[in-house]
């Protein structure tokens, strides 16, 4: 199969995962909705393109390793969306759009918000097929030169570094995961661990458990609602040449 690999380096990242009342959590690994997001974004499609994200999203194929897992940290937010400067902080293209997507707009709320501090991971990310309205050239192209600013999972996240794909040829996610050399900036002493979808055909052999995590999304309605099985497993990565990991 044809993937493409990339480190997600940054000083704060979020994966993103099921909220419950106030509180946001940070996510234990990169998700099937968190990255058809992510290359949403970079494909210059908004939310209101909820058909071709549900398309992109059923199309992707997401594994993920741990180089440094970070550490988990929370911050506290207290905001009154009311006032007239909350209600604009992002720029695209050179024009302030306003807040979007959040049902409430006013009144003083409460968030808590975790995050993974001081983190790199690698991602790989495979295509089913003819799915979906972008094949995976255009994802190569939308990563490498981005429509919007790139980040992970809130926009207060910005990557350290581009992303710079790079395309390869393998049996499945699990052996880009298993043999991708690690960054020496990014790793850490390991072990290292990994995640892919259950029915990944090189995962066979290894072991492994299963785990069952929400990783789909309802875009028109803009909720989590779907779980799919993955498997997770470690890993023993070559070092990267000319550098210790």
């Amino acid at each position: 199969m044809h993937c493409l690999y990339c480190f997600f380096e940054a000083p704060l990242l979020s994966f993103g995962a099921p909220a419950v009342d106030e509180t946001r959590p940070a996510g234990e690994f990169p998700t099937r909705s968190m990255l058809t997001g992510l290359v949403a974004n970079a494909l210059g499609w908004d939310h209101a393109h909820f058909e071709r994200l549900h398309a992109l999203q059923e199309g992707l194929r997401v594994g993920a390793r741990a180089d440094r897992p970070g550490e988990v940290i929370r911050d506290f937010h207290t905001v009154d969306l009311s006032q007239g400067f909350m209600q604009q902080g992002w720029t695209t293209r050179g024009r302030v759009e306003r807040r979007g997507g959040g049902k409430a707009k006013t009144g003083t709320h409460i968030r808590y918000r975790y995050y993974r501090a001081d983190a790199a991971w690698l991602v790989v990310l495979g295509w089913m097929g003819n799915r979906g309205p972008v094949d995976l050239s255009d994802i190569e192209n939308a990563l490498a030169h981005p429509a919007r600013p790139i980040f992970f999972g809130r926009k207060s996240c910005p990557p350290s570094q581009p992303l710079r794909p790079v395309r390869m040829e393998v049996a499945g996610l699990a052996e880009a995961l298993a043999t991708i050399p690690l960054h020496p900036r990014h790793a850490h002493p390991g072990p290292w661990t990994a995640w892919c979808p259950a029915d990944d055909p090189s995962v066979a052999g290894r072991p492994s458990w299963s785990v069952r995590a929400a990783t789909l999304r309802d875009w028109a309605n803009q909720v989590h609602t779907g779980t799919e099985e993955l498997v997770r497993f470690g890993v023993e990565p070559p070092t990267s040449p000319g550098g210790e990991a």
